[in-house]
C-alpha cells in the first residue's frame, strides 16, 4: 500500500535495540532458576501500580484527555508510576497519544490501524515517523513543568535506580520478573490497545474511526478495552459504560473521588 510505504520511511535503531534489550531479558524469568511465587506476584502487583495507575489512571484518562483533575502531588505521583513502563517519557507519550485521536485511523495516525495488525501494535513505534515532530504542538500544558520535563529525559536512568532497589529487595529473580517480564507485559497490554481494540470486538457507537470494545482488552488493562467508547467520548472518565462493561479504572476514580482526591469528574452525555 502507498501509505505504508510513504510511513514506513527507516528503521529506528536505538528503539529496535532498546525494544530486543527488555524482551531478551524477560525471557531469563522463564529460567527455572529465577522463578518464585513471590517474585511473580511482586511483578503482577507492579503491573497494576505502572500500567493500571501509571500509564491507565495517570498517562492516559488524568494527562493526556483531562477527564478529571487531582491534586499536583498524586498528579506527579501517578506519572511517575507511569514513568516506570519505560513507554517513553511522558511528553512523548502524551502528545503521540493526542495526535493519535486527531487522527484516528488516517494517514497520520502514528498508529493507524489500516496498515495492519503489526504497525499498529508496535511497528510503528521503531520506525522514524514524521508526525513525532508535532508533539510540542500538543503539549503545551505539560511541556514547561519541571517534572514532566525531569521524567521526560531521565526515564530510563529512573528504571535503572528502580532495578537496583528491587534487585536489593529479593535479587535477580525480582529483577528478571518485576523488571524485566513487567515492563513487556504492560508493553503488550498498552499495545493491544492500539491494534486489537482497532481490529477486534463490537462498536457501539459511530466515533468516526475503526475502534472498538474488547472485552479481553478491558481485562488486562483496567478498563481500556472499551475503546469505542472512549472515542465517542474522549473527555469521559469512564470507559465502560454498559453495566458489563467492567472498569476497574473508573472504580479507582470513584474511590479517589469519595476521597477527595479527584474533581471536576467529566462522564459521557449518552
Amino acid at each position: 500500500m502507498t501509505i505504508a510505504t510513504s510511513k514506513k520511511t527507516s528503521p529506528d535503531w536505538p528503539v529496535i535495540g532498546f525494544m530486543a534489550f527488555l524482551h531478551i531479558g524477560a525471557l531469563f524469568a522463564l529460567l527455572p532458576a529465577n522463578f518464585s511465587w513471590s517474585a511473580v506476584g511482586f511483578a503482577v502487583f507492579l503491573h497494576w501500580v505502572t500500567g493500571g495507575l501509571g500509564i491507565t489512571l495517570g498517562f492516559h484518562r488524568l494527562v493526556t484527555h483531562r477527564s478529571f483533575q487531582t491534586p499536583k502531588w498524586l498528579e506527579y505521583f501517578l506519572v511517575f508510576c507511569g514513568t516506570l513502563c519505560c513507554e517513553g517519557g511522558p511528553i512523548d507519550w502524551v502528545g503521540m497519544h493526542r495526535l493519535h485521536h486527531i487522527h484516528s485511523d488516517t494517514e497520520k495516525d502514528p498508529h493507524d490501524s489500516n496498515q495492519g495488525f503489526w504497525w499498529s501494535h508496535m511497528g510503528w513505534m521503531m520506525s522514524d515517523i514524521p508526525i513525532r515532530a508535532e508533539i510540542p504542538r500538543f503539549t503545551k500544558d505539560i511541556s514547561d513543568d519541571p517534572v514532566y520535563k525531569f521524567l521526560q529525559a531521565y526515564f530510563i536512568p529512573i528504571q535503572i535506580v528502580f532495578g537496583l532497589l528491587i534487585y536489593l529487595l529479593g535479587g535477580w529473580s525480582f529483577v528478571a520478573w518485576g523488571v524485566f517480564m513487567r515492563i513487556v507485559v504492560v508493553f503488550h497490554c498498552t499495545w493491544l490497545v492500539n491494534s486489537a481494540t482497532h481490529k477486534f470486538g463490537y462498536r457501539t457507537y459511530e466515533s468516526g474511526d475503526g475502534s472498538t470494545n474488547c472485552w479481553w482488552v478491558a481485562v488486562l488493562t483496567y478498563g481500556e478495552g472499551w475503546h469505542n467508547n472512549h472515542h465517542a467520548f474522549q473527555y469521559s472518565a469512564r470507559h465502560g459504560l454498559q453495566w458489563w462493561e467492567i472498569d476497574i479504572t473508573w472504580m479507582t476514580i470513584q474511590l479517589l473521588q469519595a476521597l477527595g482526591l479527584a474533581t471536576k469528574v467529566k462522564l459521557a452525555e449518552k
